[in-house]
């Protein structure tokens, strides 16, 4: 009975097999796929990062996109593709120096001067002994 009502769905693949070239097909049609939203998000992420432009022409370029995707990927990237990779990098590098800027502030920037003299501080203070003490300041030199 519920097969009757939903439809014999096995009938569907009996008599029609998918041949070789139908699965080669199939994959060659989802890679270009996939190879089309990488570069419509390639696309708007350059788009939507460079202050350089406009609002008006970010959104006159998602209408293009939206409305005629393979023509105004392609004007993009014929006319802005060079500068992707130059605002690709210029990023990166920022990125890259705050992350430096960010690491060196919060380990510090000690000497090995300042190690010594820290430990010889908690040395004079009773908080660590001789030997303790000793093997910080070879730390520290090494």
């Amino acid at each position: 009975m519920a097969a009757t009502l939903l439809g014999d769905r096995s009938s569907l693949w009996e008599g029609n097999p998918m041949s070789f070239w139908d699965v080669v097909w199939f994959i060659f049609i989802s890679f270009a796929f996939v190879a089309y939203l990488m570069v419509m998000f390639s696309i708007i992420g350059d788009l939507f990062t460079d202050r350089n432009v406009s609002g008006a022409a970010k959104a006159a370029w998602v209408v293009g996109l939206i409305f005629l995707p393979f023509l105004s990927s392609l004007v993009y990237l014929i006319t802005r593709g060079s500068g992707m990779a130059e605002r690709a990098m210029r990023r990166s590098a920022e990125a890259r120096q705050q992350q430096d800027a960010y690491i060196r502030q919060v380990a510090g920037q000690t000497t090995p001067t300042d190690q010594i003299a820290q430990a010889r501080a908690m040395f004079d203070a009773g908080a660590i002994s001789q030997s303790e003490y000793d093997a910080l300041k070879t730390k520290a030199l090494v």
